[in-house]
């Protein structure tokens, strides 16, 4: 196949015959595995809360992961401040979607907290 497009002998219309060929050529690959993958790479860096959190649900429902799985690579990809302050808190929350809903409340609370923090010192 390089072959032959190389020596430009083959001539797709679309990208789509390309990509199909490509694939009966090389193979997808396993499609789990590289989304799991992209649910593991993914981290909230700078990004909001809830940012992350519509970047994970997505990668979360192409992986299949499910409950304890999930939860542990949710909580391996948020920001280290946030996630510590849940871990010293009292009551820890069990399923994913609670993690969600804490996590977005602890990021607001932690933002405006630095907001008023930074008002005082502006005084």
């Amino acid at each position: 196949m390089l072959e032959d497009l190389e020596e430009e002998l083959w001539k797709y219309e679309a990208v789509g015959e390309f990509l199909t060929d490509l694939k009966k050529e090389f193979g997808g690959g396993d499609e789990k595995i590289v989304k799991v993958a992209k649910l593991k790479r993914l981290e909230q860096d700078g990004r909001m809360m809830e940012e992350f959190i519509q970047k994970f649900r997505r990668a979360a429902r192409d992986s299949r992961y499910k409950e304890r799985p999930l939860v542990e690579e949710f909580k391996r990809g948020m920001n280290e401040i946030i996630h510590q302050r849940l871990m010293e808190s009292e009551q820890q929350p069990t399923s994913i979607e609670q993690w969600y809903d804490r996590m977005i409340a602890l990021d607001r609370n932690w933002k405006e907290s630095r907001i008023k923090e930074e008002r005082l010192r502006g005084r």
